[in-house]
């Protein structure tokens, strides 16, 4: 269940939030432009504040501004244009195709212009039903841009007076994330859960705890300039290491399983990382509520479990029995989840303390760690070719608003073609799979609406009951966008239909009309969704690459990080952010990929076990930094950095041949190829270090599992082709 659904967290999330914004927002502009005119008037004023009032989303001040004014400018021109060639229908046809395939072509610029484009498609699908003059059309797009402006202000004014409280509520949903992400982690433990289906799960976590962890970075990281904000910058950076103790917590499941199965040492593991998720989740709910995080699970139990479990394994070992493997496996888990628990601990600190500053790495740039976004033209320009999956897109949601407008004019009853238009609007997307299931919901929350609309209008027909179920689905309307749209979609059914309803009273068919131009937009869409498709597959050759670069980059700060040739670690937290957004990316292509008819499916497995086996690089360091910090006292410098450079050179090796595979930067792969060739040899066994074995036993996993990406990279360059 997704955090914001939690009774217990819902109405201190940042979506509740939201949607008490958005509608205090149109119902205050409403009912302000109201008395000083009529029911059409202020409706004009409110739709203007609705349309701003989508890119009303967590960001920064100054982003925010700039994303809500361009909201403005772009619906208002939107809103003049389409009013002035509204009594001309051999004029408003193409002029709504060619604003339709503009505003399909900002999606070039990422997830941030998606409601943008969502906006500007809204205000042209409203404004396509009036016929006026050029002066009414001036006045009526005047009176659009008074209610842009009014909301632009309120949503201003009430970011800047939350900025603090919009922090917080960002960051306890990274923290509830990490939490959900340990879960995944402890059913490892469990041997009644497949470790493959498992690795499944956790991977295609990854990619939603690494949305969450960069909206964190966007807000938290940008601006810091008192106490309050100190605190939430330190819970992040905690947040962060803690993130690094989890990964290192990855370690050989199937020989834990194969040799403790029966013990009970796997429920007290799964106990433990159970509760540290429990814990992480209290630190996530203290901080929605404003309040300082106190550390109340105990782990002495599961500690003490563990503990009599190696102390028999150490006899048994004594004895001869064959299990020194899984003891040094079971002292390892051991010591991270103290390191865990300690590094939890230290989170709850963080949340406690009054911070002068906001300690950070001094003078760092944190450009690097931020989205950065730039709305140049010329990026859109380059996207106009035939190959581009943008232009595909745009001239797909074109051709199907066409379709959709001839089909509206041919229908026997008083539609509404701006219904059918908005319908395909919402439900075409760039992925087919998200199109696919925006369709179902977009259905589904139809028909739940206009069910709820008819049972409202036909026993409750009362005007304080309308207003009242109303402002409730305004309010759960932006709350569950991007939490569950099927219940976005039966609010926003309830809101449109009660909201028309008001304005002209009377029209007993209007449920019924909605219901069949929903069904006929989704059936126009479903058909335009084959039209110039863009498959999953034929991104994956370039996602890949991206991976395997992402990974030598990571892999070359990583080394130099272990063998101290850093000050500290920026540039490494950079090269892994690069990586897991790239890891995340590809996942999240595979997902979608799934979703799409199967002929157009390619490699899945190999992907998937791709995925998988960059993710374990990635453990494979963290836990090679845990080891190394536990044993900073007594850790012999040279021979440990020898071995350390030598592993360098044997994990770049396979992944520069891998990204040569794949047509990958040359740039990169001489990096990778020149630096292990400066590196020493490796030295022998001889050590006498405690922690020796652990560090040639995780760089020979590093070695393996590096390796096996070769495998799995060539085929998905064979199937994807």
């Amino acid at each position: 269940m997704h955090y914001a659904l939690n009774p217990r967290t819902f109405f201190h999330s940042h979506y509740f939030h939201l949607g008490l914004r958005f509608a205090a927002g149109l119902i205050g502009v409403t009912l302000i432009a109201l008395p000083l005119s009529d029911m059409n008037t202020a409706m004009t004023v409110c739709i203007g504040a609705l349309c701003t009032a989508l890119m009303d989303m967590p960001s920064p001040l100054r982003h925010k501004f700039n994303e809500m004014l361009a909201s403005v400018l772009l619906c208002t021109g939107v809103t003049l244009v389409i009013s002035l060639c509204g009594p001309y229908r051999w004029l408003l046809m193409p002029m709504m195709v060619a604003v339709s395939f503009f505003a399909c072509m900002m999606v070039v610029y990422g997830k941030k212009s998606m409601p943008l484009q969502l906006a500007a498609l809204f205000i042209m699908t409203m404004s396509m039903e009036h016929t006026m003059s050029a002066r009414q059309a001036f006045a009526h797009t005047g009176l659009f841009l008074l209610g842009s402006v009014a909301y632009l202000g309120y949503a201003m004014a009430l970011a800047w007076l939350l900025r603090h409280r919009i922090k917080q509520q960002v960051l306890a949903e990274a923290l509830f994330e990490l939490a959900a992400y340990i879960d995944i982690k402890a059913d490892f433990y469990d041997t009644r859960f497949n470790l493959t289906e498992q690795f499944n799960r956790l991977v295609r976590h990854q990619s939603v705890l690494a949305d969450r962890q960069q909206a964190s970075r966007d807000l938290i990281l940008r601006a810091h300039h008192n106490r309050k904000d100190a605190i939430v910058v330190q819970i992040h950076v905690c947040m962060l290491d803690l993130y690094e103790l989890v990964l290192s917590t990855h370690t050989d499941y199937a020989l834990l399983r194969a040799h403790l199965a029966d013990s009970p040492v796997l429920k007290a593991l799964h106990d433990l990382a159970y509760s540290a998720a429990r814990d992480i989740e209290s630190v996530g709910y203290a901080v929605t509520r404003k309040l300082a995080s106190r550390q109340a699970i105990d782990y002495s139990a599961a500690l003490a479990s563990v503990e009599r479990h190696i102390a028999q394994l150490e006899q048994q070992v004594a004895a001869g029995a064959p299990a020194q493997e899984a003891l040094a496996v079971l002292r390892a888990q051991r010591n991270k989840f103290r390191a865990l628990i300690r590094a939890i601990g230290e989170l709850h600190v963080a949340s406690q303390k009054a911070y002068d500053g906001t300690p950070f790495w001094v003078d760092a740039d944190m450009q690097p760690f931020l989205s950065q976004q730039k709305y140049e033209l010329q990026l859109m320009w380059s996207h106009l070719r035939r190959d581009s999956p943008v232009f595909r897109f745009a001239l797909r949601v074109a051709l199907a608003i066409s379709a959709g407008l001839v089909v509206a004019e041919s229908l026997p009853y008083a539609a509404h073609s701006y219904w059918i238009v908005l319908t395909i609007v919402i439900i075409l997307k760039p992925s087919f799979a998200i199109t696919r299931q925006r369709r179902a919901d977009r259905i589904v929350g139809t028909v739940i609406g206009c069910v709820i609309t008819a049972l409202v209008l036909k026993f409750l027909p009362y005007t304080p009951v309308i207003i009242g179920v109303l402002i409730l689905a305004t309010v759960a309307t932006p709350t569950f966008l991007y939490v569950r749209y099927r219940y976005a979609a039966i609010a926003v059914s309830v809101m449109i239909l009660l909201q028309m309803h008001l304005v002209a009273p009377g029209n007993t068919n209007l449920v019924m009309e909605r219901l069949v131009d929903t069904l006929i937009g989704a059936a126009v869409a479903t058909l335009f969704s084959f039209v110039l498709p863009n498959w999953e597959f034929q991104s994956l050759p370039r996602l890949v690459r991206q991976v395997l670069e992402a990974n030598l980059r990571y892999m070359e700060s990583s080394f130099d990080l272990l063998q101290g040739k850093c000050r500290n670690d920026f540039r490494y937290r950079i090269d892994r952010k690069h990586l897991m957004d790239s890891l995340a990316a590809l996942s999240a292509a595979m997902v979608r990929m799934l979703d799409e008819p199967a002929s157009k499916q390619r490699a899945a497995e190999d992907i998937n076990l791709f995925v998988v086996q960059n993710y374990l690089l990635v453990a494979h360091v963290a836990a090679l930094r845990a080891i190394l910090r536990r044993h900073v006292g007594e850790l012999p410098a040279t021979p440990v950095n020898a071995l350390l450079a030598h592993s360098h050179a044997q994990v770049c090796q396979p992944l520069t041949r891998a990204l040569a595979q794949q047509g990958g930067s040359t740039a990169a792969q001489a990096d990778a190829q020149a630096a292990p060739s400066r590196q020493p040899a490796v030295p022998g066994d001889a050590v006498a270090w405690s922690g020796w074995p652990l560090v040639q036993r995780r760089i020979r996993l590093l070695q393996e599992d590096a390796e096996k990406i070769i495998v799995h990279s060539e085929a998905i360059r064979r199937n994807a082709q």
